[in-house]
């Protein structure tokens, strides 16, 4: 698999991941996953758990949910708070938040499922970590 379609791979997960097609956007990033080195293996073992927790958590099993979210965020703290084009800051800490909530017993609204954003474009000459 080339650059350019593990880029296409890549962006249709998001896609799937944004229409809440959590399994698909699983399947989708995985067999990227499978030929991909390190570190961008774990940055998408991260998110796939992410995707994952989500859909166990669609299919009533919270402590799936909760265990692949932690298990994902932690994959994703090694990561710039912009990776891929992505605010992965932001999904680090919605995931956060949805894993203490479940560990609460709280059910939130799977509406409240977050969306991976696009990052805001940096100004010239700054990092912001993205590749």
């Amino acid at each position: 698999m080339n650059s350019r379609e593990r880029d296409e791979k890549f962006q249709r997960g998001v896609s799937h991941f944004n229409a809440r097609e959590f399994f698909e956007a699983h399947e989708v990033w995985e067999e990227i996953w499978l030929v991909e080195s390190e570190p961008e293996r774990t940055f998408l073992q991260g998110i796939i758990q992410i995707a994952a927790a989500f859909h166990h958590y669609g299919r009533a099993n919270p402590d799936g949910a909760e265990s692949l979210l932690a298990a994902g965020i932690v994959k994703l703290s090694r990561f710039p708070a912009h990776h891929r084009g992505l605010a992965i800051e932001d999904l680090r800490a919605s995931a956060k938040r949805w894993a203490r909530s479940i560990g609460e017993g709280h059910k939130p609204e799977q509406a409240e499922i977050p969306q991976l954003r696009r990052s805001k474009a940096l100004p010239p000459g700054s990092s912001g970590g993205d590749d």
